[in-house]
C-alpha cells in the first residue's frame, strides 16, 4: 500500500517539473493564438511565438538539430525540434485539424534522444487554444518513452 502511495507522489511531482517555466510558455503560446487566431501555417506561429518569447525574456533555441545514435555513431537523420526553451522543455508546434497519437509519439521521442525532462505540444489550428491544443508531458527517465502529465 505504501509503495503506491509513494509511486502517485513521484508521479504528482513530475507533473510540476518546471512547471512555472511551462506555464510562461504556455502563456505566449496563448497570446500568440489570441492575437493571430486559427488558420495560418505553422511557421508564421513559430516566428510570433519565437518573438514573444523574447518579449518574456525566456532563452530559447530554434530549430535545434536532434542526431539520432546509432550502435554508437551519431547521425543526422534530419530531425529537428522547433524549440527548446531554457534548455529544459521541448516545444512541437503544430497547425493540425486534430492532435494525433503520433504528434505525441514525436514529443516523447524527442524528449528521449534530446535528454530533455519536460515537453509541450501546441496545436494553432483550433479556436481556442486551451481546449484540447495544449498537451504538456514529462519524461520520467531520460532513457525511458513513460511520461505522465496531459493539458488535454
Amino acid at each position: 500500500m505504501r509503495d503506491r502511495f509513494e509511486r502517485r507522489d513521484a508521479e504528482t511531482q513530475s507533473d510540476f517539473l518546471h512547471k512555472e517555466l511551462t506555464e510562461k510558455i504556455i502563456e505566449a503560446a496563448i497570446e500568440v493564438h489570441k492575437c493571430l487566431g486559427p488558420g495560418l501555417l505553422e511557421s508564421a506561429y513559430e516566428e510570433c511565438f519565437c518573438h514573444e518569447l523574447n518579449l518574456q525574456s525566456l532563452s530559447f533555441e530554434r530549430q535545434v538539430v536532434l542526431p539520432v545514435s546509432y550502435k554508437n555513431v551519431r547521425l543526422d537523420c534530419g530531425y529537428r525540434m522547433d524549440l527548446v526553451v531554457d534548455d529544459l522543455v521541448v516545444v512541437e508546434l503544430k497547425c493540425v485539424e486534430k492532435l494525433l497519437s503520433v504528434h505525441e509519439a514525436q514529443l516523447f521521442t524527442y524528449l528521449r534522444l534530446a535528454r530533455k525532462p519536460v515537453g509541450l505540444l501546441f496545436n494553432f489550428y483550433i479556436d481556442v487554444l486551451t481546449r484540447g491544443g495544449v498537451v504538456r508531458k514529462v519524461l520520467s527517465k531520460p532513457s525511458s518513452l513513460r511520461a505522465s502529465a496531459s493539458l488535454r
